[in-house]
Protein backbone atom coordinates (compact mmCIF):
# COMPACT_ATOMS: atom_id res chain seq x y z
CA UNK A 1 0.00 0.00 0.00
CA UNK A 2 1.49 3.33 -1.09
CA UNK A 3 1.88 6.04 1.49
CA UNK A 4 -0.60 8.90 1.41
CA UNK A 5 0.40 12.54 1.70
CA UNK A 6 -0.37 13.27 5.35
CA UNK A 7 -0.91 16.82 6.63
CA UNK A 8 -2.08 17.98 10.07
CA UNK A 9 -3.06 21.21 11.74
CA UNK A 10 -2.40 21.86 15.40
CA UNK A 11 -5.31 20.61 17.47
CA UNK A 12 -7.22 23.45 19.06
CA UNK A 13 -7.73 23.84 22.78
CA UNK A 14 -11.43 23.79 23.71
CA UNK A 15 -11.38 26.49 26.38
CA UNK A 16 -12.66 29.06 23.89
CA UNK A 17 -14.29 29.69 20.53
CA UNK A 18 -12.67 29.64 17.06
CA UNK A 19 -11.02 32.84 15.81
CA UNK A 20 -9.27 34.15 12.70
CA UNK A 21 -5.95 32.44 13.48
CA UNK A 22 -7.65 29.06 13.75
CA UNK A 23 -9.48 29.64 10.47
CA UNK A 24 -6.32 30.71 8.66
CA UNK A 25 -4.35 27.65 9.75
CA UNK A 26 -7.11 25.28 8.72
CA UNK A 27 -7.62 26.94 5.33
CA UNK A 28 -3.89 26.83 4.56
CA UNK A 29 -3.78 23.13 5.46
CA UNK A 30 -6.86 22.49 3.33
CA UNK A 31 -5.30 24.20 0.32
CA UNK A 32 -2.12 22.14 0.66
CA UNK A 33 -4.20 18.96 0.98
CA UNK A 34 -6.22 19.87 -2.12
CA UNK A 35 -3.03 20.72 -4.05
CA UNK A 36 -1.72 17.22 -3.51
CA UNK A 37 -5.07 15.71 -4.49
CA UNK A 38 -5.02 17.81 -7.66
CA UNK A 39 -1.55 16.39 -8.35
CA UNK A 40 -3.10 12.92 -8.30
CA UNK A 41 -1.95 11.87 -4.83
CA UNK A 42 -3.99 10.22 -2.12
CA UNK A 43 -4.18 12.61 0.84
CA UNK A 44 -5.03 12.36 4.53
CA UNK A 45 -5.77 15.66 6.26
CA UNK A 46 -6.20 15.66 10.04
CA UNK A 47 -7.49 18.39 12.31
CA UNK A 48 -9.20 18.26 15.68
CA UNK A 49 -9.32 19.23 19.34
CA UNK A 50 -7.12 19.13 22.43
CA UNK A 51 -9.61 18.47 25.24
CA UNK A 52 -7.59 17.70 28.37
CA UNK A 53 -5.88 19.92 30.93
CA UNK A 54 -6.40 22.26 33.82
CA UNK A 55 -8.00 25.08 31.84
CA UNK A 56 -10.69 22.77 30.50
CA UNK A 57 -11.31 21.34 33.97
CA UNK A 58 -11.63 24.84 35.43
CA UNK A 59 -13.87 26.11 32.61
CA UNK A 60 -16.21 23.15 33.00
CA UNK A 61 -16.33 23.63 36.75
CA UNK A 62 -17.20 27.31 36.34
CA UNK A 63 -20.16 26.32 34.14
CA UNK A 64 -21.33 23.60 36.52
CA UNK A 65 -20.69 20.94 33.86
CA UNK A 66 -18.57 17.82 33.73
CA UNK A 67 -15.40 18.22 31.65
CA UNK A 68 -16.66 15.66 29.12
CA UNK A 69 -20.02 17.41 28.71
CA UNK A 70 -18.21 20.74 28.34
CA UNK A 71 -15.92 19.26 25.66
CA UNK A 72 -18.81 17.62 23.81
CA UNK A 73 -20.66 20.91 23.59
CA UNK A 74 -17.65 22.81 22.27
CA UNK A 75 -16.68 19.99 19.92
CA UNK A 76 -20.00 20.53 18.10
CA UNK A 77 -19.12 24.23 17.73
CA UNK A 78 -15.66 23.45 16.34
CA UNK A 79 -16.87 20.79 13.93
CA UNK A 80 -19.48 23.19 12.59
CA UNK A 81 -16.68 25.74 12.18
CA UNK A 82 -14.66 23.24 10.12
CA UNK A 83 -17.65 22.59 7.88
CA UNK A 84 -18.26 26.31 7.32
CA UNK A 85 -14.67 26.75 6.13
CA UNK A 86 -15.34 24.08 3.47
CA UNK A 87 -12.44 21.94 4.65
CA UNK A 88 -11.71 18.58 3.06
CA UNK A 89 -10.33 16.98 6.22
CA UNK A 90 -10.22 13.19 6.32
CA UNK A 91 -10.69 12.85 10.08
CA UNK A 92 -11.34 14.92 13.18
CA UNK A 93 -9.48 13.84 16.31
CA UNK A 94 -10.57 14.53 19.87
CA UNK A 95 -8.05 13.66 22.56
CA UNK A 96 -10.86 12.33 24.77
CA UNK A 97 -11.50 9.56 22.24
CA UNK A 98 -10.47 6.04 23.40
CA UNK A 99 -8.66 5.40 20.09
CA UNK A 100 -6.28 8.24 20.89
CA UNK A 101 -5.85 7.45 24.57
CA UNK A 102 -4.93 3.81 23.90
CA UNK A 103 -2.03 4.88 21.69
CA UNK A 104 -0.86 7.46 24.25
CA UNK A 105 -0.88 4.70 26.89
CA UNK A 106 1.27 2.51 24.63
CA UNK A 107 3.83 5.27 24.00
CA UNK A 108 4.05 6.09 27.71
CA UNK A 109 4.36 2.42 28.65
CA UNK A 110 7.18 1.87 26.15
CA UNK A 111 9.14 4.93 27.24
CA UNK A 112 8.70 3.98 30.90
CA UNK A 113 9.89 0.41 30.21
CA UNK A 114 12.99 1.82 28.51
CA UNK A 115 13.84 3.96 31.53
CA UNK A 116 13.12 7.28 29.81
CA UNK A 117 11.01 8.51 32.76
CA UNK A 118 11.96 9.13 36.37
CA UNK A 119 10.10 10.44 39.41
CA UNK A 120 11.40 13.46 41.27
CA UNK A 121 10.16 16.20 43.63
CA UNK A 122 9.76 19.67 42.19
CA UNK A 123 9.79 23.05 43.85
CA UNK A 124 9.31 26.09 41.68
CA UNK A 125 6.98 28.31 39.70
CA UNK A 126 3.94 27.17 37.73
CA UNK A 127 1.66 28.97 35.27
CA UNK A 128 -1.89 27.54 35.29
CA UNK A 129 -2.75 29.66 32.24
CA UNK A 130 0.03 28.12 30.12
CA UNK A 131 -0.02 24.81 32.02
CA UNK A 132 3.76 24.89 32.23
CA UNK A 133 6.49 25.08 34.84
CA UNK A 134 8.68 28.17 34.83
CA UNK A 135 12.22 28.90 35.98
CA UNK A 136 14.12 32.02 36.88
CA UNK A 137 15.11 32.23 33.20
CA UNK A 138 11.48 33.06 32.44
CA UNK A 139 11.52 36.11 34.72
CA UNK A 140 11.81 39.61 33.38
CA UNK A 141 14.66 41.87 34.56
CA UNK A 142 12.47 43.25 37.35
CA UNK A 143 11.80 39.73 38.67
CA UNK A 144 8.21 39.52 37.48
CA UNK A 145 6.81 37.10 34.91
CA UNK A 146 5.35 38.12 31.57
CA UNK A 147 1.56 38.67 31.71
CA UNK A 148 1.07 35.83 29.19
CA UNK A 149 1.71 33.44 32.09
CA UNK A 150 -1.17 34.84 34.13
CA UNK A 151 -1.00 34.42 37.91
CA UNK A 152 2.15 32.40 38.59
CA UNK A 153 2.09 30.07 41.61
CA UNK A 154 4.87 28.47 43.64
CA UNK A 155 4.45 24.69 43.75
CA UNK A 156 6.03 21.86 45.69
CA UNK A 157 5.06 18.44 44.38
CA UNK A 158 6.39 15.14 43.02
CA UNK A 159 6.12 14.43 39.30
CA UNK A 160 7.37 12.21 36.49
CA UNK A 161 10.03 13.55 34.12
CA UNK A 162 11.14 12.65 30.61
CA UNK A 163 14.91 12.52 30.05
CA UNK A 164 15.24 15.01 27.19
CA UNK A 165 18.74 16.37 27.69
CA UNK A 166 20.38 13.26 26.22
CA UNK A 167 18.72 13.98 22.85
CA UNK A 168 19.96 17.51 22.26
CA UNK A 169 23.00 16.75 20.10
CA UNK A 170 21.29 14.49 17.57
CA UNK A 171 18.34 16.89 17.24
CA UNK A 172 20.68 19.76 16.36
CA UNK A 173 22.36 17.52 13.80
CA UNK A 174 19.03 16.41 12.35
CA UNK A 175 17.80 19.98 11.86
CA UNK A 176 21.13 20.99 10.33
CA UNK A 177 21.11 18.03 7.93
CA UNK A 178 17.44 18.42 6.97
CA UNK A 179 16.91 22.09 6.05
CA UNK A 180 13.22 21.53 5.25
CA UNK A 181 12.46 19.97 8.66
CA UNK A 182 11.48 23.38 10.09
CA UNK A 183 10.24 26.03 7.66
CA UNK A 184 10.44 28.95 6.92
CA UNK A 185 14.22 29.19 7.32
CA UNK A 186 14.05 31.90 9.98
CA UNK A 187 11.95 29.62 12.20
CA UNK A 188 14.53 26.88 11.67
CA UNK A 189 17.28 29.29 12.72
CA UNK A 190 15.30 30.21 15.86
CA UNK A 191 15.05 26.55 16.86
CA UNK A 192 18.75 25.95 16.22
CA UNK A 193 19.62 29.09 18.17
CA UNK A 194 17.60 27.88 21.13
CA UNK A 195 19.13 24.40 21.04
CA UNK A 196 22.68 25.71 20.75
CA UNK A 197 22.37 28.37 23.42
CA UNK A 198 21.25 26.37 26.45
CA UNK A 199 21.03 22.77 27.64
CA UNK A 200 17.62 21.14 27.42
CA UNK A 201 15.92 20.58 30.72
CA UNK A 202 14.06 17.34 31.33
CA UNK A 203 10.33 17.65 30.64
CA UNK A 204 7.73 17.17 33.34
CA UNK A 205 5.21 14.75 31.79
CA UNK A 206 2.67 14.39 34.59
CA UNK A 207 0.29 16.21 36.89
CA UNK A 208 -0.79 14.69 40.24
CA UNK A 209 -4.37 13.50 40.32
CA UNK A 210 -4.92 15.60 43.45
CA UNK A 211 -4.43 18.76 41.36
CA UNK A 212 -5.71 17.66 37.95
CA UNK A 213 -7.99 14.75 37.20
CA UNK A 214 -8.99 15.69 33.66
CA UNK A 215 -6.32 13.88 31.67
CA UNK A 216 -5.06 10.48 30.53
CA UNK A 217 -3.87 8.44 33.56
CA UNK A 218 -0.24 7.29 33.45
CA UNK A 219 -0.35 3.54 32.76
CA UNK A 220 2.50 2.92 35.24
CA UNK A 221 1.31 5.27 38.01
CA UNK A 222 -2.45 5.92 38.26
CA UNK A 223 -1.88 8.67 40.85
CA UNK A 224 -0.88 10.92 37.95
CA UNK A 225 -2.34 12.05 34.62
CA UNK A 226 -0.39 12.86 31.48
CA UNK A 227 0.81 16.41 30.91
CA UNK A 228 -1.42 17.95 28.25
CA UNK A 229 1.38 18.51 25.71
CA UNK A 230 2.59 14.92 25.87
CA UNK A 231 -1.01 13.88 25.27
CA UNK A 232 -1.80 16.48 22.59
CA UNK A 233 1.29 16.09 20.41
CA UNK A 234 0.69 12.35 20.15
CA UNK A 235 -2.55 12.89 18.20
CA UNK A 236 -0.65 13.20 14.93
CA UNK A 237 0.65 9.66 15.41
CA UNK A 238 -2.22 8.10 17.36
CA UNK A 239 -4.71 8.38 14.51
CA UNK A 240 -2.55 6.54 11.93
CA UNK A 241 -1.99 3.79 14.51
CA UNK A 242 -5.68 3.62 15.44
CA UNK A 243 -6.65 3.43 11.76
CA UNK A 244 -4.35 0.45 11.23
CA UNK A 245 -1.19 1.89 9.64
CA UNK A 246 1.05 -1.17 10.03
CA UNK A 247 4.37 0.68 9.71
CA UNK A 248 3.25 3.30 12.24
CA UNK A 249 2.18 0.61 14.70
CA UNK A 250 5.35 -1.49 14.45
CA UNK A 251 7.44 0.56 16.95
CA UNK A 252 4.78 -0.06 19.63
CA UNK A 253 4.86 -3.85 19.27
CA UNK A 254 4.17 -5.44 22.65
CA UNK A 255 2.67 -2.22 24.03
CA UNK A 256 -0.20 -1.53 21.63
CA UNK A 257 -2.37 -4.62 21.47
CA UNK A 258 -5.63 -3.31 20.01
CA UNK A 259 -7.00 -5.46 17.16
CA UNK A 260 -7.44 -3.47 13.98
CA UNK A 261 -7.81 -4.12 10.24
CA UNK A 262 -5.08 -3.01 7.86
CA UNK A 263 -5.48 0.73 7.30
CA UNK A 264 -3.97 3.46 5.15
CA UNK A 265 -0.21 4.07 5.15
CA UNK A 266 0.16 7.55 6.65
CA UNK A 267 3.14 7.89 8.95
CA UNK A 268 5.46 9.77 8.98
CA UNK A 269 3.50 12.98 8.55
CA UNK A 270 4.56 15.05 5.56
CA UNK A 271 3.58 18.43 7.05
CA UNK A 272 2.64 19.57 10.56
CA UNK A 273 1.19 23.07 10.04
CA UNK A 274 1.39 25.10 13.28
CA UNK A 275 1.45 28.66 14.64
CA UNK A 276 4.69 30.32 15.67
CA UNK A 277 3.81 30.23 19.37
CA UNK A 278 4.13 26.43 19.60
CA UNK A 279 7.32 25.90 17.58
CA UNK A 280 9.36 24.64 20.55
CA UNK A 281 6.83 21.95 21.39
CA UNK A 282 6.72 20.69 17.79
CA UNK A 283 10.32 21.17 16.71
CA UNK A 284 12.00 20.12 19.98
CA UNK A 285 9.71 18.11 22.29
CA UNK A 286 7.83 16.18 19.60
CA UNK A 287 10.82 14.86 17.59
CA UNK A 288 12.56 13.87 20.83
CA UNK A 289 9.47 12.00 22.02
CA UNK A 290 9.29 10.16 18.70
CA UNK A 291 12.99 9.38 18.51
CA UNK A 292 12.99 7.99 22.05
CA UNK A 293 10.06 5.72 21.16
CA UNK A 294 11.74 4.51 17.95
CA UNK A 295 9.15 6.22 15.75
CA UNK A 296 10.18 7.94 12.47
CA UNK A 297 10.12 11.74 12.53
CA UNK A 298 7.72 13.87 10.47
CA UNK A 299 9.14 15.41 7.32
CA UNK A 300 8.31 19.06 8.01
CA UNK A 301 7.14 21.50 10.66
CA UNK A 302 5.61 24.39 8.67
CA UNK A 303 5.17 27.51 10.80
CA UNK A 304 2.75 30.35 10.08
CA UNK A 305 2.47 33.78 11.66
CA UNK A 306 -0.27 35.61 13.56
CA UNK A 307 -2.95 38.03 12.45
CA UNK A 308 -3.43 41.57 13.68
CA UNK A 309 -6.44 43.81 13.05
CA UNK A 310 -5.71 47.32 11.77
CA UNK A 311 -2.13 47.01 13.00
CA UNK A 312 -3.04 46.01 16.55
CA UNK A 313 -3.15 42.72 18.39
CA UNK A 314 -6.66 41.29 18.37
CA UNK A 315 -8.39 41.10 21.75
CA UNK A 316 -11.99 40.82 22.92
CA UNK A 317 -11.35 43.59 25.44
CA UNK A 318 -10.36 45.96 22.62
CA UNK A 319 -13.29 44.87 20.48
CA UNK A 320 -11.21 44.30 17.35
CA UNK A 321 -11.64 40.54 16.93
CA UNK A 322 -12.44 39.28 13.42
CA UNK A 323 -15.16 36.64 13.49
CA UNK A 324 -14.58 34.34 10.48
CA UNK A 325 -18.15 33.02 10.56
CA UNK A 326 -19.59 36.54 10.46
CA UNK A 327 -17.43 37.32 7.41
CA UNK A 328 -18.50 34.07 5.72
CA UNK A 329 -22.16 34.77 6.48
CA UNK A 330 -21.88 38.23 4.92
CA UNK A 331 -19.55 37.58 1.98
CA UNK A 332 -19.29 33.82 1.38
CA UNK A 333 -16.65 31.26 2.25
CA UNK A 334 -14.51 31.64 -0.89
CA UNK A 335 -14.00 35.42 -0.51
CA UNK A 336 -12.89 34.76 3.07
CA UNK A 337 -10.50 31.99 1.95
CA UNK A 338 -9.17 34.18 -0.86
CA UNK A 339 -8.42 37.17 1.35
CA UNK A 340 -6.53 35.31 4.07
CA UNK A 341 -4.49 33.34 1.52
CA UNK A 342 -3.76 36.28 -0.79
CA UNK A 343 -3.06 38.76 2.03
CA UNK A 344 -0.74 36.60 4.14
CA UNK A 345 2.03 34.32 2.95
CA UNK A 346 2.84 31.30 5.13
CA UNK A 347 5.41 32.49 7.67
CA UNK A 348 5.19 36.20 8.50
CA UNK A 349 2.53 37.99 10.53
CA UNK A 350 -0.44 39.55 8.74
CA UNK A 351 -2.82 42.44 9.16
CA UNK A 352 -6.56 42.19 8.53
CA UNK A 353 -8.33 45.37 7.53
CA UNK A 354 -11.99 45.53 6.56
CA UNK A 355 -11.12 48.00 3.80
CA UNK A 356 -8.45 45.62 2.49
CA UNK A 357 -10.91 42.74 2.44
CA UNK A 358 -13.57 44.76 0.62
CA UNK A 359 -10.97 46.14 -1.77
CA UNK A 360 -9.73 42.71 -2.80
CA UNK A 361 -13.30 41.45 -3.12
CA UNK A 362 -14.27 44.25 -5.50
CA UNK A 363 -11.07 44.56 -7.52
CA UNK A 364 -9.83 40.99 -7.73
CA UNK A 365 -12.88 38.77 -7.25
CA UNK A 366 -15.83 40.78 -8.63
CA UNK A 367 -14.13 43.01 -11.22
CA UNK A 368 -11.30 40.62 -12.03
CA UNK A 369 -12.24 36.93 -12.01
CA UNK A 370 -16.01 37.36 -11.81
CA UNK A 371 -16.17 39.88 -14.64
CA UNK A 372 -13.94 37.74 -16.85
CA UNK A 373 -16.01 34.58 -16.47
CA UNK A 374 -19.36 36.32 -16.76
CA UNK A 375 -18.61 38.34 -19.86
CA UNK A 376 -16.72 35.51 -21.55
CA UNK A 377 -19.55 33.00 -21.14
CA UNK A 378 -22.29 35.59 -21.72
CA UNK A 379 -20.74 36.51 -25.08
CA UNK A 380 -20.45 32.83 -25.99
CA UNK A 381 -24.13 32.43 -25.14
CA UNK A 382 -25.15 35.57 -27.00
CA UNK A 383 -23.07 35.20 -30.16
CA UNK A 384 -22.88 31.40 -30.54
CA UNK A 385 -25.96 30.18 -28.64
CA UNK A 386 -23.70 28.73 -25.95
CA UNK A 387 -21.98 26.34 -28.34
CA UNK A 388 -18.16 26.20 -28.18
CA UNK A 389 -16.70 27.18 -31.59
CA UNK A 390 -13.64 25.80 -33.33
CA UNK A 391 -10.52 25.52 -31.21
CA UNK A 392 -7.92 28.28 -31.21
CA UNK A 393 -4.41 28.64 -29.81
CA UNK A 394 -4.57 32.43 -29.60
CA UNK A 395 -3.91 32.45 -25.83
CA UNK A 396 -2.34 29.00 -25.61
CA UNK A 397 1.25 30.11 -25.12
CA UNK A 398 0.48 32.71 -22.43
CA UNK A 399 -1.81 30.40 -20.49
CA UNK A 400 0.49 27.38 -20.77
CA UNK A 401 3.43 29.36 -19.43
CA UNK A 402 1.28 30.67 -16.60
CA UNK A 403 0.05 27.19 -15.70
CA UNK A 404 3.64 25.92 -15.53
CA UNK A 405 4.63 28.76 -13.19
CA UNK A 406 1.58 28.30 -10.94
CA UNK A 407 2.10 24.54 -10.81
CA UNK A 408 5.69 25.02 -9.68
CA UNK A 409 4.49 27.29 -6.88
CA UNK A 410 1.80 24.81 -5.88
CA UNK A 411 4.31 21.98 -5.62
CA UNK A 412 6.43 24.11 -3.26
CA UNK A 413 3.37 25.18 -1.21
CA UNK A 414 3.94 28.80 -2.21
CA UNK A 415 0.28 29.64 -1.90
CA UNK A 416 0.43 33.41 -2.12
CA UNK A 417 2.74 33.29 -5.13
CA UNK A 418 0.43 30.79 -6.85
CA UNK A 419 -2.54 33.13 -6.37
CA UNK A 420 -0.54 36.03 -7.78
CA UNK A 421 0.25 33.84 -10.80
CA UNK A 422 -3.39 32.84 -11.27
CA UNK A 423 -4.52 36.46 -11.18
CA UNK A 424 -1.91 37.38 -13.77
CA UNK A 425 -3.78 34.98 -16.08
CA UNK A 426 -7.09 36.64 -15.13
CA UNK A 427 -5.57 40.02 -16.01
CA UNK A 428 -4.16 38.69 -19.28
CA UNK A 429 -7.55 37.33 -20.32
CA UNK A 430 -9.37 40.55 -19.40
CA UNK A 431 -6.74 42.47 -21.37
CA UNK A 432 -7.38 40.13 -24.32
CA UNK A 433 -11.09 41.03 -24.24
CA UNK A 434 -10.25 44.71 -24.34
CA UNK A 435 -7.74 44.22 -27.16
CA UNK A 436 -9.96 42.09 -29.39
CA UNK A 437 -13.31 43.83 -28.67
CA UNK A 438 -15.49 40.79 -29.48
CA UNK A 439 -18.66 42.89 -29.28
CA UNK A 440 -17.36 44.81 -32.33
CA UNK A 441 -16.30 41.64 -34.15
CA UNK A 442 -19.84 40.30 -33.69
CA UNK A 443 -21.23 43.15 -35.82
CA UNK A 444 -19.14 42.15 -38.86
CA UNK A 445 -19.99 38.74 -40.46
CA UNK A 446 -16.60 38.71 -42.14
CA UNK A 447 -14.98 38.60 -38.70
CA UNK A 448 -16.80 35.39 -37.66
CA UNK A 449 -13.64 33.21 -37.67
CA UNK A 450 -11.82 35.81 -35.59
CA UNK A 451 -14.74 36.01 -33.15
CA UNK A 452 -14.76 32.20 -32.89
CA UNK A 453 -11.07 32.25 -31.93
CA UNK A 454 -11.65 34.89 -29.25
CA UNK A 455 -14.68 33.14 -27.76
CA UNK A 456 -12.94 29.77 -27.67
CA UNK A 457 -9.81 31.25 -26.09
CA UNK A 458 -11.80 32.98 -23.36
CA UNK A 459 -13.95 29.95 -22.54
CA UNK A 460 -10.90 27.68 -22.45
CA UNK A 461 -9.06 30.14 -20.20
CA UNK A 462 -12.03 30.13 -17.80
CA UNK A 463 -11.97 26.31 -17.74
CA UNK A 464 -8.26 26.26 -16.92
CA UNK A 465 -8.70 28.93 -14.25
CA UNK A 466 -11.27 26.71 -12.54
CA UNK A 467 -8.68 23.92 -12.35
CA UNK A 468 -6.00 26.20 -10.90
CA UNK A 469 -8.43 27.77 -8.43
CA UNK A 470 -9.88 24.52 -7.08
CA UNK A 471 -7.43 24.10 -4.16
CA UNK A 472 -8.04 27.69 -3.06
CA UNK A 473 -11.68 28.42 -3.94
CA UNK A 474 -13.33 25.03 -4.42
CA UNK A 475 -16.88 26.39 -4.43
CA UNK A 476 -16.06 29.02 -7.05
CA UNK A 477 -14.13 26.55 -9.18
CA UNK A 478 -17.11 24.22 -9.17
CA UNK A 479 -19.45 27.04 -10.17
CA UNK A 480 -17.21 27.99 -13.11
CA UNK A 481 -17.22 24.35 -14.22
CA UNK A 482 -21.00 24.20 -13.93
CA UNK A 483 -21.44 27.40 -15.96
CA UNK A 484 -19.21 25.85 -18.60
CA UNK A 485 -21.49 22.80 -18.59
CA UNK A 486 -18.66 20.50 -17.47
CA UNK A 487 -19.78 17.56 -15.31
CA UNK A 488 -16.46 16.50 -13.77
CA UNK A 489 -15.07 18.58 -10.88
CA UNK A 490 -12.02 20.69 -11.80
CA UNK A 491 -9.85 18.87 -9.25
CA UNK A 492 -6.98 17.49 -11.36
CA UNK A 493 -4.07 19.67 -12.48
CA UNK A 494 -3.54 17.53 -15.57
CA UNK A 495 -6.78 19.08 -16.85
CA UNK A 496 -5.07 22.47 -17.03
CA UNK A 497 -3.61 21.61 -20.44
CA UNK A 498 -4.73 23.90 -23.24
CA UNK A 499 -7.29 22.60 -25.74
CA UNK A 500 -9.41 20.26 -23.61
CA UNK A 501 -12.63 22.21 -24.26
CA UNK A 502 -14.36 20.41 -27.13
CA UNK A 503 -15.82 22.36 -30.06
CA UNK A 504 -19.57 21.80 -30.22
CA UNK A 505 -19.89 21.51 -26.44
CA UNK A 506 -22.89 23.31 -24.92
CA UNK A 507 -22.09 25.52 -21.95
CA UNK A 508 -24.45 26.13 -19.04
CA UNK A 509 -26.05 29.35 -17.89
CA UNK A 510 -23.70 32.23 -16.92
CA UNK A 511 -24.35 33.95 -13.60
CA UNK A 512 -22.26 36.35 -11.48
CA UNK A 513 -19.70 34.60 -9.28
CA UNK A 514 -19.18 37.57 -6.96
CA UNK A 515 -22.04 40.07 -6.88
CA UNK A 516 -20.74 43.60 -6.60
CA UNK A 517 -21.20 45.26 -3.23
CA UNK A 518 -21.61 48.94 -2.40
Amino acid sequence: MSKRFYITTAIDYVNGLPHLGHAYEKVVADVIARIHRSLGEEVFFLTGLDEHGQKVQQAALSEGATPQAYCDRLADVWQTFVARLNLSNSDFVRTTQPRHQKVVHAILAKLHAQGDFYKSPYRGWYSPRQESFLTDKDRRPDGTFDPIYGEVQELVEENWYFRMSRHQAWLIEHIQNHPDFVQPDYRRNEVLGFLRSEPLEDLCISRPLTRLNWGIPLPFDPAFVTYVWFDALSNYYSIPVALGDADATAPLQGFYTEPHPAGPSLWPADVHLIGKDIVKFHAVYWPIMLKAAGIPLPHQILVHGWWQKDGEKMAKSVGNVVDPIAVIDAWGVDPFRYYVLRELDVGPDGNWTDAGFQGRYQAELANGLGNLVNRSLSMLQRYRNGIVPAASDALAEDITQGVASVTADLRRHRLQAALVGIWSLVSRANQYVDQTAPFKLAKDPAQAPRLDAVLYSLAETCRILAVLLWPFLPETAGRIGAQLGIQDPPDRLTAAAWGRLTPGHHIGTPSPLFPRRD
